[in-house]
This record gives structure tokens, sequence and C-alpha cells, in this order.
């Protein structure tokens, strides 16, 4: 059946960063390097927190929670993508693409929510240290992550929901993942209902979580702006400064893939963006935060140590 002509599909063939045969490796390389560096970084950071009993607090549980999460983002999209660029063989079930949006856009939400969560931790720590102990505690904590899972959760649902319903006219999606806009341009006819959910729905659920971390740190801007001695300032600001670079990273990317009408999608520099926001993003939060935070740095170098203690 010609594509101009189909309404239904049974698989969709990804057709991944790029269609050029002499780039393949190139991409394969890449994308393999910023899923081992994820990995690692992650992990080694998931485990310096799990194991230092000085970093056994709110703070830093939040912290493993985003490792958790990043590691789980990029394995959603990461491996599939390397196998298709190895094999060339890129055909996806229509059953198993729509398991992956899924799993991608409820995780990927979920690292919006955690900043979120993150941004309210550093609120409460810099503009009321004093109740600090008494008001973030880790079951507060463990209620507002689930919380969380249970809203992207619902959210992912609805989406999926939708874009299963639709009536594709192709099979051949310009991408290397499945997701929201690339199945939008493969629909038969404007997809009204998928679109407005996006800029409903998805607005509340993207940028409500965003506009929580503004207002948090314009409180903490006002407070900071009171402090009067350089050292108090000094500690909020390094407090907030990684947190704020992971915060510019994930939100600069979502605002550039999802906020726009479906018709005003470039396919290739969508694409670049994407990997981005799947795979570079996730691999820099575990090196932004390490490199900037002096406990987990004193931490993972005192694990070093060990480890090179007992190779030695």
């Amino acid at each position: 059946m010609d594509d101009a002509n189909q309404t239904s599909v049974s698989k969709f063939v990804l057709l991944g960063l790029s269609e050029r045969q002499d780039l393949q490796p190139l991409v394969f390389t890449g994308l393999l390097a910023t899923y081992l560096v994820n990995l690692i970084g992650n992990a080694l950071l998931l485990g310096a927190v799990w194991a230092d009993t000085q970093l056994r607090s709110p703070m830093y549980f939040l912290l493993s929670q985003l490792a958790v999460v990043d590691m789980s983002f990029a394995t959603i999209t990461l491996p599939q993508a390397l196998v298709h660029t190895l094999t060339q063989h890129r055909a996806v079930p229509f059953t198993s693409c729509m398991t992956q949006l899924f799993f991608f856009l409820a995780v990927g939400s979920m690292e919006g929510y955690l900043l979120a969560v993150m941004a309210y931790d550093r609120y409460v720590a810099i503009c009321n240290p004093l109740h600090y102990a008494t008001v973030v505690t880790q079951p507060l904590c463990l209620k507002m992550v689930g919380v969380s899972w249970a809203v992207v959760t619902l959210h992912s649902l609805l989406h999926t929901f939708l874009a299963a319903r639709l009536n594709y006219c192709g099979h051949r999606l310009q991408h290397f993942i499945c997701d929201v806009a690339p199945l939008l341009l493969l629909s038969c006819t404007r997809p009204f209902p998928n679109e407005l959910a996006v800029f409903t729905e998805g607005v509340l659920v993207v940028v409500g979580p965003f506009a929580f971390i503004l207002a948090s740190y314009v409180r903490i801007g006002v407070t900071v702006g009171h402090l009067r001695s350089a050292h108090s300032l000094h500690k909020a600001l390094s407090t907030c400064g990684s947190h704020l670079a992971v915060v510019t990273l994930f939100y600069g990317t979502v605002a550039w893939l999802y906020f726009r009408p479906a018709s005003s999608y470039t396919l290739g520099r969508d694409r670049q963006v994407a990997v981005f926001y799947t795979a570079v993003a996730p691999a820099l939060n575990p090196l932004i935060y390490s490199l900037r935070n002096k406990e987990v740095a004193a931490s993972l170098r005192k694990a070093g140590r060990k480890v090179l203690a007992l190779c030695a």
C-alpha cells in the first residue's frame, strides 16, 4: 500500500539521526560514548550518595533520584538507536513504539518534577535555614517524589492513548525515537486533539514545575540580595549553581522540541536537539553536580582511593 493512502500501520521505520551511510560509524561511536558516560557518571554519583553516610540527607536523596531518572531516560532511547545504527534494521512494531513513547514521556517529565522538588529543597535551605531539618524531611521527599510519578504517569498515558488512536499515512518516522512531534507529522489529518493536549495539559505538566522553580529562585534571589556576609553569599550561590545549570539545559531543549505547532518542526534540527535532550544532557548532569558540589566530589575521591587500595 502506498504511504499516501495508508491509514493504519503495524510498524514504524525509524530513520535515525542521519540517512547517510558514511556517517553511521560516527553516529554509533558518539551515541555509545555518550551512553557509557551517562551510565558510569550517574552510577558513580548514585554509589557515592548511597555509600557515604554524610550524604544521607534529603538533598542527596533527591540527587540520587535524578541520577536514576537520567540513566533510565537514556536507556529508553539509546540502546535501540545504537542497534538501529549498527544493523540498519530499523523497523519497530507499533506496540513497541507506543510503549517507548509512554516511558519516554513519563521519565522525561519526571526530570522536570524532580528539578522542582530540588528547587523547593534549595529554597527552604537558603530562605529558612533554621527550620530546614524539620521542614524538608525524608518522608516529605518520598511523598513529593511519589506524587510526581503519579502525575507524569497520567500525563504519559493521555498522550500515548491519543497517539495510538491517530490514523497514520506513512510508517517512515523521521527520528531515532518514537516521540510526539514526529508521530504527529505522519497523521493523515491535522491532529487537533493531540495538539490541544500538548498546548493545554502538556503546558500545565511541563510549565507548572518550571514556574515553581522560577518562583523559588525569585524568593532565593530576594534572600541572597539581603545577605551581607561574602561567605554566606558565596555558599548560597554555589548551592544553587549546579541546579540552575541543569534546569537551563533541561527546559531550554524542552521548550524548543515541544512548544511549537507541528507545522513548524524542522526534522534535521529537531533530531539534533533531541540527541542533546535525551543523551547529552543526562550525561552532563552528574558531571555538573560532582564538579560543583564539594561533598559529592570528596565522596567520589574517597571511593576512588578505596578502589585503588583494593587493586594495589
